[in-house]
């Protein structure tokens, strides 16, 4: 008797605590364990210093459920003013896998704007190969978003 409780238990607990089977991507990408955007990297820095710069935890915002860091009170602002204009496209997703259906990390060290928006890549060769097509890359990766968040 006590064992049927303890099986009828343990597969009411299992039912109830198992993750659903196909759950959402967050608009944003900020790692397994942090709530931080774009590595914790200044977005704003991409466009007024042409590289990465790190923000700061006391310059900060949150956008779309993230936490986005700046180098300065005047980026916070900036990016605060316009977050459309600086926040990476595909929320910091990766944009070559985006164009390929798929989401993986955007890396802050491969960047590239283009056009005026923020792009991030996986890594150094992904990046060498996204921008050896990027316009194509860039139009499938806008058809796929946001739908390969689901």
């Amino acid at each position: 008797m006590i064992r049927t409780f303890l099986i009828t238990l343990a597969i009411g607990v299992l039912g109830f605590s198992a993750a659903p089977a196909h759950a959402d991507k967050a608009p944003v990408y900020t790692g397994l364990f942090s709530k931080t955007a774009v590595g914790g990297y200044d977005p704003v820095a991409y466009f007024t210093e042409s590289r990465p710069v790190e923000g700061k935890k006391e310059f900060s915002t949150e956008y779309q459920g993230a936490e986005f860091r700046f180098a300065s009170a005047e980026n916070l602002s900036e990016f605060k003013a316009n977050p459309e204009k600086y926040a990476p496209q595909y929320g910091g997703y990766c944009a070559w896998a985006v164009a390929e259906g798929k989401t993986a990390k955007g890396d802050p060290d491969h960047w590239k704007i283009v056009d005026g928006k923020l792009y991030l890549n996986y890594n150094k060769k992904i990046q060498d190969r996204w921008e050896q097509d990027q316009a194509s890359y860039i139009d499938k990766a806008n058809t796929n978003w946001p739908a390969v968040l689901k």
